[in-house]
């Protein structure tokens, strides 16, 4: 999992051993994954192996976490979070701090993914988030606070996962975190009311970050211009620019329509060409030596065929 890069709101040292004061289930601290601005989450042993604990401060924030993890696992399909497993309070140095329990997910960060794999598994990771993103949106609540810090690639196979739910918000509600790279209220392309064409703007701009990793900054004068001249400067997302710019603009309702124009795009622009296999590159190799020395063959058949021309054609005018 990823750090929340916010300022840490409660430290547990690695090794220190929490038990739920309810539940009664002991957790041992490994080490800090993160902070946010609403607990910190860290990575722990349990009785059933590896899990992520969330420790707070507010226990009306975490209550609304739990409820968005809650909501998660009754949506059908496939799982859009990670798994809640537990949900308890731990007493402390005389104070009491609620945490729950998540499945711990096990992967790369997005944009690592993609500087190591390729820039070609850009559309399909997205095609799976917006797969998720549609099923989430129909579910009644948005991501928000969208951005690949809270993403993660698991598998073989791979498959982008969500985590940090701290951004959800219900629909028609106003987002209640963002990270203005990918708010499109910082571009000037809209508000900051939860609906879906909020989340579809911070795809698109993920789409954008993942081939410029250190991102860049908003040029007041530019705008929406600044993002397209982006987007056409590389090679990897000129395929996809009505897309992107569409998302961009505000001008997908859901996120299902934008994901059948990007299975589209993908199809009749199609970046990636796989290399072939060893054996196929060996075989082209002896085609290519056989054509060659059959050329050879040829042009020494002709010149001797030539020649013997030539003598024959001699030997005839000493006859004469």
């Amino acid at each position: 999992m990823k750090s929340y890069s916010k300022s840490p709101v409660c430290n547990f040292a690695p090794g220190t051993k929490i038990v739920g004061k309810w539940h009664n289930k002991p957790y041992k601290i490994i080490k800090q994954l993160g902070s946010g601005a609403t607990g910190s989450v860290y990575l722990a042993d349990s009785q059933d192996g590896r899990i992520a604990l969330k420790i707070g401060i507010n226990n009306m924030a975490i209550t609304s976490e739990v409820n968005v993890l809650k909501h998660f696992s009754k949506v059908q399909g496939q799982v859009l979070g990670p798994s809640l497993l537990d949900v308890d309070d731990l007493v402390s140095g005389g104070n009491q701090y609620p945490f729950y329990v998540m499945e711990y997910l096990k992967g790369q960060e997005l944009l690592q993914f993609i500087q190591k794999r390729g820039d070609e598994w850009i559309g399909i990771l997205v095609v799976q988030l917006l797969g998720d993103l549609d099923r989430l949106h129909r579910a009644g609540w948005v991501f928000g606070d969208l951005k690949p810090d809270n993403l993660i690639v698991v598998g073989p196979p791979a498959r982008i996962r969500w985590f940090d739910v701290g951004g959800t918000t219900l629909l028609g509600r106003s987002i209640k975190e963002y990270t203005e790279f990918y708010d499109r209220g910082y571009w000037g392309q809209g508000t900051r009311k939860a609906e879906p064409s909020y989340d579809l703007f911070a795809v698109a701009m993920i789409m954008i970050n993942c081939c410029y990793p250190s991102r860049f900054e908003k040029k007041s004068e530019k705008g929406i211009e600044q993002l397209k001249e982006a987007i056409t400067a590389k090679s990897s997302l000129r395929p996809y620019e009505g897309v992107l710019m569409k998302a961009l603009q505000g001008r997908y309702e859901h996120a299902q329509e934008m994901r059948k124009e990007l299975v589209d795009a993908i199809s009749s622009h199609t970046t990636y060409k796989p290399k072939p296999k060893r054996s196929q590159q060996r075989q082209a190799k002896r085609k290519r030596e056989r054509k060659q020395k059959s050329s050879v063959f040829v042009e020494i058949f002709l010149v001797v065929s030539f020649i013997l021309l030539a003598y024959i054609l001699y030997l005839f005018g000493q006859l004469m």
